[in-house]
């Protein structure tokens, strides 16, 4: 995402000591994690990809399944519309409007266009094969006359979303409003602070499940999550202004990220016991007005800020340094993003007779396709003067 295409952008017009190397470092790891969604999603029960590869499986293992998809799902994508707030407050700082917005759709919008005529098209037809016969061109044409084409962003709905956010803020910024400067310390009041956004986070989520469960898109878009995912750009926005991202005290953070856990962990245990799972009904765990997704939304936004939070802390104080790998993977991560479906499926189409659970295919289908885009990514995307513009 647009989160790691303005980071690099930064770090190569800033100083050297200037540069967020930590922040760098939670993106690619992030886009790692994103791998390991997809691969999950390609073995385990939930989610939808291109490609499935189901098998029976254990409850044990589809728990397992569950816990680890709903963690990453709580937080991941969250943390990169943070930093990606962060980055368009300082983009557009710089740049003004008009400017501001050309970039994005430069760096969000053609990359999209990309993906949604080209890459996830011939992912479809070539790879997955999900997209029917009758010739790859005749299949592309009746997707672009019938609209489909609009909900086939694939992954790329992040730079699609993001795009949209970026625009609105441009707007907002052109009308005269702009983000306050909000301190953060170690202290009560910060602490109060942060409850007020999680409590503000599952409220909105519970409200906007009541229209939109979790599971139905519009436009390949799960508006399910967009509650957290506005308010954490404009939570990145207003760090920017308080300079959160170096000045937020570790303390602060780490009290998060172990409350979290602890406050968290007990909650989805009776969650899983008491809302159904335990029983297979789960449609409550999607929204509608319910104490089980009362309960979930709160689980949700309580494991969103606090594993970000946690992460900041962690990586600014062990990993704000990058040796030659970490700046390698930094550099292309976003093209890892851009370009991981096909070679997703594809290697899991080769891993589809090997023999082992479910769980360990996915950890070695997440090891190889990154190991494999990575190697990719560099020396095509890169060495192609747009596409290295782009990425």
């Amino acid at each position: 995402m647009s989160a790691i295409a303005e980071s690099v952008s930064v770090a190569r017009t800033a100083a050297p000591s200037d540069r967020l190397l930590y922040i760098d470092n939670i993106r690619w790891t992030m886009i790692v994690l994103v791998l390991s969604m997809h691969a999950c999603v390609t073995y385990s029960p939930f989610g939808s990809w291109y490609y499935r590869d189901r098998s029976a499986m254990s409850f044990g293992t589809t728990l397992s399944f569950a816990v680890y998809q709903s963690v990453l799902q709580a937080f991941f994508m969250a943390l990169l519309f943070f930093i990606a707030g962060y980055f368009a407050a300082a983009s557009y700082d710089r740049k003004g409007a008009g400017r501001f917005v050309r970039d994005r759709l430069f760096r969000l919008g053609l990359p999209t266009l990309v993906f949604m005529l080209l890459i996830g098209p011939a992912t479809g037809y070539f790879v997955s094969q999900s997209w029917g016969k009758g010739g790859f061109a005749h299949q592309w044409l009746r997707h672009v006359g019938d609209g489909e084409i609009l909900s086939a962003t694939g992954p790329m709905w992040f730079c699609a979303a993001l795009l949209i956010f970026s625009i609105a803020y441009a707007g907002l910024r052109r009308c005269g409003l702009t983000e306050s400067k909000i301190s953060t310390g170690d202290d009560y009041r910060s602490d109060l602070a942060v409850a007020a956004f999680v409590v503000t986070m599952a409220v909105a989520t519970f409200l906007v499940r009541l229209v939109f469960p979790g599971g139905s898109a519009v436009l390949n878009m799960q508006l399910a999550n967009f509650s957290q995912y506005i308010l954490a750009f404009a939570a990145g926005l207003f760090a920017y202004r308080g300079s959160w991202l170096t000045q937020i005290p570790d303390r602060l953070c780490a009290r998060w990220g172990f409350g979290a856990i602890a406050l968290g962990a007990p909650l989805f245990v009776a969650l899983v016991l008491f809302g159904g799972a335990m029983e297979g009904k789960i449609a409550a765990y999607s929204g509608g007005f319910n104490w089980v997704s009362a309960g979930i939304c709160l689980w949700e936004s309580l494991t969103c800020v606090g594993v970000s939070l946690g992460l900041i802390a962690l990586y600014r104080r062990f990993f704000d340094w990058q040796g030659a790998i970490a700046r390698w993977m930094s550099a292309n991560a976003f093209g890892v993003y851009l370009i991981h479906p096909p070679i997703l499926i594809g290697i899991a189409l080769l891993l589809h007779g090997v023999e082992f659970a479910p769980p360990a295919k996915a950890a070695i289908l997440t090891a190889l396709t990154a190991l494999a885009t990575f190697l990719v990514a560099a020396p095509l995307l890169r060495r192609a003067p747009l596409l290295r513009a782009i990425v």
